[in-house]
């Protein structure tokens, strides 16, 4: 007789446990702790991914780069999700730009990821580069941007700037990726008034979305590390309560200033990728 699904859940569990246990401990409190502040800047303006996939990379450098990619995105969603829960019993959601948003960030998403095999993602750093240095720059000497929460669009106009945003941004993040929550938050901001606090928590909801078109590919493919993606889970989850809670407690102008932090660091990142 086959164990039973509980007892299943039980012998993974265990299975994953002594991984853990017999794996160097220098190297599991890396991805440890590359996970818990992953989830706590990507739950406040995104850009988790520039700490968690570059450790990871280090740690597991005989493993393919789709394996790792996927474990990545395994543990991110838990900790996007987790920071979503957390902004939806706080802020009032805009879910009327945030609904369709996420699901054209979905579909494009995953068209994305598919692109990848045909157009050479090198041509994108000098582009995001701009970008970024615009952002950030528009944010900084605009001193009330995203101070305020003043939605500017309702009815056919709102939903064609969301599917629009949605399907622009979930490509990208399918497609390329570093930065897709700061761009987000952005965007939000730019395009429908939000505050940065608001921002940010429709931001999460989006990036669920855009995570999960991703797994729905890596997964199935066998391109993840289980033991790896619960450990990392578990920190990122921690991560994302910690941030939540200052984002909530501070508010939008905290949230502004972790975001050009953030920024400001992509954008060193990608100019020395670039040149």
């Amino acid at each position: 007789m086959p164990p039973e699904f509980s007892e299943w859940r039980v012998i993974i569990i265990v299975a994953i446990a002594k991984k853990c246990l017999t794996m160097d401990y220098s190297l599991l409190s890396a991805i440890a702790g590359a996970a818990l502040f992953a989830g706590f800047i990507d739950s406040i303006v995104g850009g988790g991914g520039l700490i968690q996939i570059p450790a990871i990379f280090t740690v597991l450098p005989q493993e393919l780069p789709a394996t790792l990619f996927g474990t990545n995105k395994i543990a991110s969603v838990f900790g996007t999700s987790n920071a979503a829960w957390r902004y939806m019993r706080r802020v009032k959601m805009p879910w009327r730009t945030t609904l369709p948003a996420a699901l054209t960030a979905f579909i494009f998403s995953y068209m994305g990821a598919m692109a990848v095999a045909w157009l050479p993602r090198e041509l994108l750093r000098p582009l995001i580069l701009v970008l970024l240095v615009g952002s950030a720059a528009y944010t900084f000497f605009r001193k009330d941007f995203g101070a305020l929460h003043r939605p500017q669009h309702a009815g056919r106009s709102e939903l064609l700037y969301a599917l629009i945003l949605g399907g622009a941004i979930g490509f990208y993040d399918g497609f390329f990726g570093p930065g897709t929550g700061s761009f987000l938050i952005f965007l939000f901001i730019r395009f429908f008034g939000f505050d940065f606090l608001h921002a940010s928590a429709a931001s999460k909801v989006v990036n669920i979305a855009t995570n999960l078109a991703a797994i729905s590919f890596f997964v199935p493919n066998g391109f993840y590390i289980p033991w790896v993606a619960l450990v990392m889970a578990i920190f990122n989850v921690l991560g994302s309560i910690i941030g939540t809670h200052l984002a909530l407690r501070h508010g939008s102008g905290f949230v502004r200033k972790v975001f050009l932090l953030v920024v400001s660091a992509l954008i060193v990142k990608f100019a020395w990728d670039t040149f």
